[in-house]
């Protein structure tokens, strides 16, 4: 979806609400994701999503699409953050904020 929106001229992706770049300083910072290392290619398979899903939102959905999460299972989950939540509560209601917004927003195509 994002080769389609891809701007060559600006070296940008093209958005229904503007014009974005995303370099590899973003990917690390917002996503917690290492920059430098090994090179990861093809589907990563975990028998361990369970875990992550417990430790980064809290909270793990009934089933998953291979290493995927529905994004109806977000929106259901994380509709609204309790006005008395905890820090661990704010960052991980963050996370599922931050995997809506890419789902919904930046890659709205479902394939």
């Amino acid at each position: 979806a994002l080769v389609e929106r891809w701007t060559l001229e600006t070296h940008t992706f093209h958005f229904p609400c503007g014009e974005c770049t995303i370099t590899f300083e973003d990917v690390s910072l917002q996503l917690g994701l290492p920059i430098d290392g090994e090179v990861v290619i093809g589907p990563v398979m975990s028998s361990g999503w369970s875990a992550t899903c417990k430790q980064l939102l809290g909270k793990v959905p009934n089933k998953f699409r291979g290493s995927r999460i529905e994004m109806g299972w977000l929106d259901d989950n994380f509709k609204n953050i309790k006005a008395f939540a905890s820090d661990v509560g704010k960052e991980q209601f963050t996370h599922a904020f931050i995997l809506r917004l890419i789902g919904a927003l930046l890659m709205p195509n479902k394939s």
